[in-house]
């Protein structure tokens, strides 16, 4: 029993330690700007690879548990994108 004990607290210790070693922050809790609230939630460090990020294919989330579902080689469709305005469009959130 002493041995499991042992084992189940080197896994977590180990895998803490994998989820600290990529690089991670906080983000604090905010409002976008078309009034959707956004949680605090841990991320990635940004770099110059997707490789390593959580979201990507391969790759799991140390603190959700849940697998990336993103390509690493395809461009991401991102919300934050918007078209270029003229008088005669209106942006529409996508939310």
């Amino acid at each position: 029993m002493r041995l499991k004990t042992i084992a189940v607290a080197a896994l977590c210790l180990l895998t803490a330690t994998n989820a600290f070693a990529q690089g991670s922050h906080r983000v604090r809790g905010y409002t976008r700007q078309d009034g959707t609230y956004v949680a605090p939630h841990v991320r990635t460090n940004p770099n110059s690879t997707r490789t390593d990020n959580w979201s990507t294919r391969g790759n799991v989330n140390p603190y959700t548990g849940r697998e990336g579902t993103k390509s690493a080689y395809e461009p991401y469709s991102s919300a934050r994108t918007r078209p270029n305005k003229t008088p005669d469009t209106t942006y529409q959130s996508p939310y």
